[in-house]
């Protein structure tokens, strides 16, 4: 039996950025079933929190799980769940776009509190700033920047 662990800091925004999950009540039920359907799916959430236009969740990955299908079930299934418990005033969507970066088991407890204290985090920054900061931090490229072929 193989033994593995690696953790993915994955981060995602409501399509369009939209503020849907608005208030701090619809969020905690977002994350608490998020964390919950993973888990009936194998998937290992060890955290997950965000705020209301986005969403950080690190997941440990098991022998046979893949970024791609860990995020599409997360994704996938929770806005489904959204739309049929009719939680947002509007069709609710995840932008397909997200980020996932390895986490170190040194920087675990960092990444915790990091994705722990959203609320307070982004009473100083918004989402897009700190998208920036992704992006200048991991060395990604800007949806613009990359050639569309």
């Amino acid at each position: 039996m193989p033994h593995i662990k690696v953790y993915i800091h994955f981060v995602w925004s409501t399509k369009n950025r939209v503020p849907h999950l608005k208030t701090p009540e619809l969020r905690k039920q977002v994350w608490q079933h998020i964390a919950e359907n993973a888990r009936s799916k194998g998937i290992f959430v060890d955290f997950v929190n965000g705020y209301a236009d986005h969403c950080h969740c690190l997941v440990s990955l098991g022998v046979d799980q893949t970024i791609q299908k860990v995020i599409n079930l997360i994704k996938g299934e929770s806005s489904h769940w959204i739309n049929k418990n009719n939680l947002t005033s509007e069709r609710f969507e995840w932008q397909n776009d997200y980020f996932a970066v390895s986490v170190s088991a040194s920087n675990l407890n960092r990444v915790r509190d990091y994705i722990k204290n959203q609320e307070e985090h982004h009473r100083k920054k918004s989402f897009q700033e700190e998208y920036e900061v992704y992006i200048k931090n991991y060395n990604f490229k800007k949806f613009e920047d990359r050639k569309l072929g």
